[in-house]
């Protein structure tokens, strides 16, 4: 069943239809052309793993003139819920100065710069361990009914991102929800190690969590971004190898769809400036090195997710990834999976990192909450995502 807050776009909605691009005088380059400048001017093509996540088609003539004011709503976003975007413009000047990071560098900056959208939910434990031969880590709130576990892998486009940027935000949700997150690790494909690896090693965390004895009924599976399309991937891996599937599923602006054929990367191109389509279409050409992006077990849109379990997809408005919540949610009830989308008006990609200071991200965190405790078994309760 949908949502009924006018807030939220219910997996009811009508899909929206591809709007024409508004006339420009002049057009920058795609963001493969860039590439292909910067290779041949000799900068460091360690960085291009960065500037890829971040710039697209139209970004220089805007960093210049700033971005025009978008028509007004009747939904205003907060004045908190910027700084996701200036996160991402501050991404786009240290691309465009052509910063030479080494892939080390750039993540361990990323670290630090992402996580602080993040407040610090408090009354939260930070265990290390390792799942997997990899590093993970424990999530424990304080009264946290230990024997229910949201299993999250974090986003970052296969090159950035990790459990410490998303250790807060995962926190949250797992202190509203009452009970202990595992946020596992994986390759980036900097590294050399391209997908289907990071699915394998999502399916051997998945396992290893179910050999600790947790129910798959007391499991919740969650990610955003990049990390839903591993989730999913595993999931679906997981139910081929006869592995029970998780009790309900989260998706924060999930990468559903390799191939970037939804509308919204025309519709929202001048909301969204950081995932436009030629950004999306080379990061996922990087990340699959010649594996179909039609792929199901690499884009989820595609697969078959019949017999799978209950799902809660939220997405910002104003994201040019916004069809691929939209599509799978609605390909997802057509297949008898129960679907719940929420979508966020003026919302950007993953907003919910804004958790602790941004009212929307709060919102949103909460309705997470309310949604999957039931489906943990646990008991309706108030909860806050602060």
């Amino acid at each position: 069943m949908g949502h009924t807050d006018p807030a939220a776009i219910t997996a009811n909605a009508t899909l929206p239809t591809s709007t024409a691009l508004p006339k420009r005088g002049c057009r920058v380059a795609p963001w493969h052309v860039h590439v292909k400048s910067l290779l041949a001017t000799a900068i460091d093509p360690r960085i291009l793993f960065h500037l890829g996540l971040v710039l697209g088609d139209n970004v220089l003539p805007r960093l210049v003139a700033g971005n025009p004011r978008q028509k007004e709503t009747h939904e205003m976003a907060s004045k908190q819920s910027e700084a996701n975007k200036k996160h991402y413009e501050t991404l786009m000047t240290h691309a465009q100065n052509g910063e030479q990071l080494s892939p080390e560098e750039a993540a361990a900056w990323n670290d630090a710069e992402w996580t602080k959208l993040t407040a610090e939910p408090g009354g939260v434990d930070f265990l290390e361990v390792e799942v997997g031969g990899r590093p993970a880590l424990w999530i424990v709130p304080k009264g946290a009914v230990h024997d229910r576990v949201i299993f999250y892998i974090h986003g970052g486009g296969f090159v950035g991102g990790s459990i410490y940027t998303h250790r807060k935000m995962i926190a949250h949700l797992a202190k509203a929800t009452g009970c202990r997150a595992l946020a596992i690790s994986y390759d980036y494909v900097y590294q050399g190690r391209h997908y289907p690896a990071q699915r394998n090693q999502a399916v051997d965390a998945y396992r290893w969590l179910l050999d600790q004895g947790i129910e798959p009924r007391h499991i919740a599976g969650a990610g955003d971004s990049a990390g839903v399309t591993i989730l999913f991937g595993a999931l679906l891996v997981s139910r081929d190898r006869g592995l029970p599937l998780p009790a309900a599923i989260i998706s924060i602006s999930g990468w559903y769809d390799m191939a970037a054929a939804g509308a919204s990367y025309q519709s929202n191109s001048q909301k969204d400036l950081f995932f436009q389509k030629g950004t999306v279409e080379w990061l996922a050409g990087m990340v699959l090195a010649g594996v179909d992006p039609r792929d199901p077990y690499a884009s989820p849109l595609y697969a078959d997710v019949t017999g799978f379990p209950p799902i809660f997809l939220q997405a910002g408005g104003d994201e040019t990834l916004l069809d691929d919540s939209l599509v799978f949610a609605e390909r997802a009830r057509t297949a008898g999976v129960d679907v719940r989308i929420d979508v966020f008006p003026r919302m950007l990609h993953s907003f919910q990192m804004l958790a602790g200071r941004a009212p929307e991200a709060d919102d949103a965190i909460g309705r997470f909450a309310a949604w999957v405790r039931p489906k943990l078994g646990l008991p309706e309760a108030e909860s806050n995502a602060s």
